[in-house]
């Protein structure tokens, strides 16, 4: 389904990413000078298929992957473990701009967080208030299944209460958002606030008479906790 095809049909409920889309994160270049490594090196470190996926489908816990990043690290620094600490601090920031689409959009429907996460999302939700900005929150680290499988879309349009063929899914990862499309999903390949925010006025739908409020998603029959 094109991103043309996603403006001209409508959609029940909206499955939107986190991190690139609701949640952004400073650059890494500072902390990485101010601790003697390369450019770069931090996020190679830990964004390296070996070390992520385990950790975003619940294999190993939040801890465990930081704690082998440092190690990863060691050969370009002795102060790697004050580089992840430093890096563990923050919980990243909501980007205002896309809080403002989702609001809007829960008058109209359900909006459920589905992101590809470590088993420290629950205490960014928390720290970040995200339960209020949607219906409903599916991670992969509990579901143990990872964008772009199939489980995990299809996990999030039952959080939602509505078939994925009326369901929008945005993230800012052409290839997650390619999946969703093979399901039958509408797809938004989100690059800035603008186009989504147009995308969403497009939609002319009734309000919800009850507006439901935030909670954390139950995933289906598989991995929970």
């Amino acid at each position: 389904m094109s991103e043309r095809t996603a403006a001209a049909v409508t959609f029940d409920a909206i499955l939107c990413d986190l991190d690139g889309v609701l949640r952004r994160w400073p650059a890494l270049t500072d902390l990485e000078r101010a601790h003697g490594v390369p450019d770069g090196a931090l996020a190679a470190a830990a964004f390296a298929p070996h070390r992520l996926l385990p950790a975003i489908t619940g294999q190993c816990t939040d801890d465990d992957w930081r704690a082998a990043v440092a190690d990863d690290l060691r050969v370009h620094t002795d102060r790697a473990a004050d580089l992840v600490a430093a890096w563990s601090a923050g919980a990243g920031a909501i980007d205002d701009d896309v809080a403002e689409v989702l609001a809007d959009a829960r008058a109209h429907g359900p909006v459920v967080l589905v992101t590809n996460a470590t088993t420290r999302l629950e205490s960014d939700v928390d720290a970040l208030g995200l339960a209020r900005h949607v219906d409903a929150i599916v991670s992969s680290a509990r579901l143990g299944v990872a964008k772009p499988e199939p489980a995990i879309y299809l996990a999030a349009a039952v959080a939602a209460g509505v078939p994925p063929e009326r369901c929008l899914f945005v993230d800012d990862s052409a290839t997650n958002v390619a999946a969703a499309r093979t399901l039958g999903m509408a797809g938004h390949h989100f690059t800035e606030v603008a186009r989504f925010r147009a995308l969403v006025a497009s939609q002319r739908l009734p309000r919800r008479a009850v507006h439901r409020r935030g909670r954390r998603g139950t995933p289906p029959p598989g991995r929970s906790t």
